[in-house]
């Protein structure tokens, strides 16, 4: 299965599963990061350690880490 951290830029992806730790997946999903949500990549830090995604309105910045925990797949 395809991670958010395995999109490239401007890519967009909906939400399949999140395999976070409990504590974790409350703080991702109060920023609006659930199952079927519309993520849209929008940038990558030099060294890749944090990811800029967009959820609705919002910016979010993520670690590497944590976008290896969000399953996702292509949306059109």
């Amino acid at each position: 299965m395809k991670t958010l951290k395995d999109c490239k830029k401007a890519c967009k992806v909906k939400v399949v599963k999140l395999n976070a730790p409990t504590d974790l997946k409350q703080r991702l999903i109060s920023f609006g990061i659930m199952k079927e949500t519309v993520i849209e990549v929008l940038e990558y830090s030099p060294a890749k350690s944090t990811i800029e995604v967009k959820v609705g309105k919002m910016r979010i910045a993520l670690r590497a880490k944590e976008a290896e925990l969000i399953e996702v797949e292509k949306y059109d």
